[in-house]
């Protein structure tokens, strides 16, 4: 029977606030401008951020940028509560399934001072909402599989084919590994939305149409809530209770970098930082597809984030200043590399690349690698729709728990997500 030193991990959000007293975008004395820039992530990413404050600052001596950062959920409950008081951060960073809705309220600035020109076309229009730019790419990521060669090696399992493989291969070699190793699991429920957007983008559908709607069926749900509750009723994947355990530990602790778990799901970017977390090789491998042919899995490249800009900052020309230079400086490029993604502007991806090496070189490499593959953009999140990812965790749950049918979760699933959007 295996076991697992894996805990639940707390998460504990730390804010800086630098706040600017009594209101939230405001000149100080001698025409000096103060902004303030929100942000989540990692302490790492806070460290890297503050940096590149750091050196704008320098350059530009009027400016100071105050601080205020946490993890993702408190983001948007401080940008909401924020921005519902008329005192939203001059800087935003951004997420796709809250762009929307953020630019459909007219809280977010058109971004029309910002050299996009040596960008991806496809990282600049996934800025975009009905013709608009209301956010820049700060990093271009897509969906992985992360495995774990020496989880592979103890099982006596080789690595598949990333470019043949199908989702019966990814079954077949899960469950050997599971059955082979006393102490890791071959798979687990995905974690997030990527696996399940993938999974509908291989059968012609997507989470969302570009019309807002719903863009898949009950039975399209189902079918993906029965390919995992296979796994779960054969003893592929591990307890319930220690799935529900995983989703809320922090990386650090989870399955995949506790080498618990060979094969997991995540975006490119966040495989850097898992590799660091489990300190040892790790390998990136493309999603199967139903026809063992790479094409059709059917990759497409995600903005990480966004840097977006309150419609209400007083400061717009300095605002859409430190954005041009995030995304555009050598120095701020030297200073992020990829941890936020491969930068989306072709000549700091260059430069970054000379100094990458391990898991960050090899994400760069992927992300070249599937250009020729790559699928339809997907549709940027509907208003209503940025609780999705949470709305199918609790239904994955629901399934294999065995509290639902991977029928019944379908059908609830398109129901609650359909009264969602309308």
């Amino acid at each position: 029977m295996k076991t697992t030193t894996h805990g639940l991990g707390v998460t504990i959000v730390a804010v800086t606030a630098l706040l600017v007293a009594g209101c939230g975008n405001s000149a100080g004395e001698e025409g000096d401008v103060e902004l303030r820039f929100l942000w989540w992530g990692s302490d790492t990413r806070h460290a890297l951020t503050e940096e590149v404050i750091e050196a704008y600052e320098e350059e530009n001596p009027g400016v100071s940028i105050s601080a205020e950062y946490g993890g993702f959920d408190d983001h948007w409950d401080q940008l909401a509560t924020q921005t519902a008081g008329g005192q939203a951060p001059d800087i935003i960073q951004m997420d796709e399934q809250y762009l929307r809705e953020y630019a459909d309220r007219g809280s977010l600035l058109e971004l029309e001072g910002i050299d996009l020109t040596k960008h991806d076309e496809a990282a600049v229009e996934n800025g975009k909402v009905d013709g608009q730019q209301f956010a820049v790419t700060m990093g271009i990521n897509a969906q992985v599989l992360v495995a774990d060669p020496q989880v592979f090696d103890e099982a006596g399992v080789e690595l598949p084919d990333p470019m043949t493989w199908t989702w019966e291969d990814y079954a077949s070699i899960s469950a050997q590994i599971t059955e082979q190793h006393e102490d890791a699991w071959g798979t687990s429920i995905p974690g997030g939305m990527g696996a399940f957007q993938t999974w509908m983008r291989q059968q012609g559908r997507s989470v969302a149409t570009d019309a807002g709607e719903l863009g898949f069926e009950a039975s399209d749900a189902s079918g993906y809530f029965q390919y995992f509750q296979t796994l779960m009723d054969d003893g592929v994947l591990p307890p319930a209770e220690l799935i529900q355990e995983n989703a809320g530990s922090t990386m650090e602790q989870s399955l995949a970098a506790t080498g618990q778990q060979a094969i997991s799901t995540w975006w490119s970017n966040e495989a850097v930082a898992l590799s660091a977390a489990a300190d040892r090789d790790l390998e990136i491998l493309r999603y199967p597809s139903f026809t063992g042919d790479a094409a059709d899995a059917e990759p497409w490249y995600k903005s990480s984030m966004y840097l977006s800009a309150s419609a209400g900052t007083d400061h717009p020309e300095q605002v859409q200043d430190f954005i041009d230079f995030f995304v555009n400086s050598e120095s701020a490029a030297e200073i992020v590399g990829v941890e936020r993604g491969i930068p989306p502007n072709q000549e700091m991806r260059e430069l970054v690349a000379e100094d990458l090496s391990g898991m960050a070189a090899e994400t760069l490499d992927y992300i070249d690698g599937i250009e020729s593959d790559l699928g339809r953009p997907e549709p940027i999140t509907p208003e209503g729709g940025s609780d999705f990812s949470s709305v199918l965790a609790r239904y994955e749950l629901e399934v294999i728990f065995g509290r639902l049918s991977p029928d019944e979760a379908g059908r609830s699933l398109v129901e609650e997500a359909s009264a969602q959007l309308s």
